[in-house]
């Protein structure tokens, strides 16, 4: 778990997620609450999901890029 932790916390990795969450992030928020920002009927429980939008995306990079640097080493 330390080495996962250690991994993860790496700059490339950091910056890699981070890239993806925001593009992916974006798109899927548009997506899914799109309506909701047009309109301007956005709700804290609306902000919530947004933010667990972005989460999700850059936990899946995140996870992928410590697989794949793990196998390599």
């Amino acid at each position: 778990m330390k080495q996962w932790l250690s991994i993860a916390g790496e700059k490339s990795v950091v910056l890699r997620g981070l890239k993806y969450a925001v593009i992916v992030g974006a798109i899927l928020i548009f997506i899914n609450h799109g309506d909701n920002i047009i309109e301007g009927t956005v709700t804290a429980v609306n902000v919530v999901k947004m933010a667990v939008t972005v989460a999700v995306p850059y936990l899946v990079s995140t996870f992928s890029s410590v697989s794949a640097i793990r196998e390599l080493r």
